[in-house]
């Protein structure tokens, strides 16, 4: 699999993101080597607080209105910012099988969490997870979101900290 390609068109749905003024994260699901959904974040424009339009619940929405049916864990998922706990536990719902990110979320990822003490269904997941692919590129489109004053989301939180001090 060609992790450098699909990261760049998370990487662009990430650009559709921070080109509407939301935060830039972006998403491609694919199997196969062929993309079958994909996503930007969505409702932090302007100060917006939407928690619920991640670009992975995106692209799990798209998913699910495939009209084909497709092996789970065949799934890989792109994310140019690791997913929340919300959309790593939905991934996991959803059985897919290796998720990729770009730049990890200090304040918030939930790939890096331990499993071990929580119940089976999220303890006995297959799912693999390999960080910092194209981690540059995606720290860069953060950083040009929180350097923008216009930019209220998160705005002073410890991963706008974060990123900015890289």
């Amino acid at each position: 699999m060609d992790y450098d390609f699909f990261m760049d068109e998370a990487l662009n749905e990430a650009q559709k993101a921070l080109a509407r003024g939301d935060f830039p994260v972006g998403c491609v699901m694919v199997h196969r080597d062929r993309i079958v959904a994909r996503g930007s974040r969505r409702g932090t424009a302007a100060g917006g607080r939407n928690e619920l339009d991640h670009a992975e619940m995106v692209a799990l929405r798209q998913l699910v209105h495939l009209n084909e049916e497709l092996e789970p864990a065949g799934l890989t998922v792109f994310c140019t910012m690791e997913p929340c706990l919300m959309c790593f536990s939905a991934l996991i719902l959803a059985g897919v099988g290796e998720v990729v990110f770009a730049y990890e979320d200090a304040m918030g990822g939930g790939s890096g969490c331990d499993r071990s003490q929580m119940n089976p269904l999220y303890r006995d997941s297959p799912i693999v997870v390999r960080p910092h692919v194209r981690r540059s590129e995606s720290l860069a489109l953060f950083q040009k979101f929180f350097a923008d004053p216009a930019n209220r989301y998160w705005r002073g939180s410890l991963l706008a900290q974060y990123i900015l001090d890289r």
